[in-house]
């Protein structure tokens, strides 16, 4: 079975290049295309894609709110990747905190592209945990909104086990599965039953949302 895509970005150019490097692959198809993220909504709906790759700065409706509404009115949502000119972009973290489950460079290589589609969609890695990590740093701090003193109120109330606060540590290191697994010397299934648990009790979409939240709690630290 093929790996669909949504893409989403109001540049054409920027659009047919993803196009091309995506179905360049045999497992990849790319079902439709959108120059806005007011149009987003209708289109998942329609076309059922695994990803959307959604640029996070559009003219009417950005990549943030696109992600907040996909995820608030559709049932089983997609992976969303918000593709961005910068990476160390308020946008892109505020994009992150809104649910995405990524975010993917312009300018990155075809190889990367594809890489963070598929690692996406998989759901059981983090994208570019470094680059995460310094976003949280930059604009985790507590504004006008609390968003530290909601995530610390969040992890106080999911009451981790020390089983799941030491996976939910190795999760902010980007490590996968079954790299956590021979961390811990358990099985794979383990683990997932222990990083299942973790995004239940935190009310995290993906281990993305659950990382931020490890961050902006001040359970783990950015810096």
């Amino acid at each position: 079975m093929s790996l669909t895509v949504l893409l989403v970005d109001d540049e054409p150019l920027v659009r047919a290049g993803l196009r091309a490097v995506l179905e360049a692959q045999p497992d990849i198809e790319v079902v439709g295309e959108a120059a806005d993220g007011a149009a987003v909504i209708p289109l998942v709906r329609r076309l059922r894609p695994d990803v959307v790759a959604m640029d996070v700065r559009m003219p009417l409706m950005d990549g943030i709110e696109a992600t907040r509404a996909v995820l608030r009115t559709v049932a089983d949502p997609p992976k969303i990747v918000v593709v961005t000119t910068f990476e160390n972009d308020e946008y892109v973290y505020e994009a992150l905190r809104a649910g995405a489950d990524g975010f993917l460079l312009k300018r990155a290589r075809p190889a990367e592209i594809v890489h963070a589609v598929r690692l996406v969609a998989a759901g059981e890695s983090l994208l570019f945990p470094a680059s995460v990590r310094q976003l949280a740093a930059a604009y985790g701090e507590d504004g006008e909104d609390g968003g530290n003193r909601a995530a610390r109120a969040v992890l106080d109330r999911a009451q981790l086990t020390d089983r799941e606060a030491e996976v939910l540590r190795l999760m902010t290191r980007g490590m996968s599965n079954a790299e956590i697994a021979g961390q811990l010397v358990v099985g794979t299934e383990t683990v997932k039953s222990h990083v299942s648990a973790v995004l239940a009790k935190l009310g995290a979409r993906d281990r993305t949302q659950a990382v931020i939240t490890a961050y902006e709690s001040g359970f783990v630290s950015p810096g």
